[in-house]
């Protein structure tokens, strides 16, 4: 996508095609704090990181994906991440510092 202007950029990176479900344009706010897991095992993976997923709504979010993917796409970057508030957005810096 790194071809297409700005404006696109800002409408269509982390959601190249329309919901598989509903063929719908926009993304869908997932308003979800708790997902489910297909048995202990699985858990254990999400939580461990070593299956990529959601895991819980404060944590990883498919809304807050797109955003995270978009800010990228927009800033040039590889990666973004979105916080919750500037507070959670120090306490990352601060950590990763040091």
């Amino acid at each position: 996508m790194s071809t297409y202007r700005f404006e696109t950029l800002q409408l269509h990176v982390g959601q190249e095609t329309p919901d598989p479900v509903t063929d719908a344009r926009a993304v869908p706010i997932y308003a979800t704090t708790s997902y489910v897991f297909h048995d202990c095992a699985h858990a254990a993976a999400r939580f461990g990181l070593e299956d990529a997923g959601n895991i819980y709504g404060r944590l990883t979010n498919s809304t807050q994906d797109v955003l995270e993917k978009r800010v990228a796409a927009l800033e040039g970057g590889i990666a973004a991440l979105a916080l919750s508030s500037g507070a959670a957005a120090i306490a990352y810096t601060l950590q990763a510092l040091g």
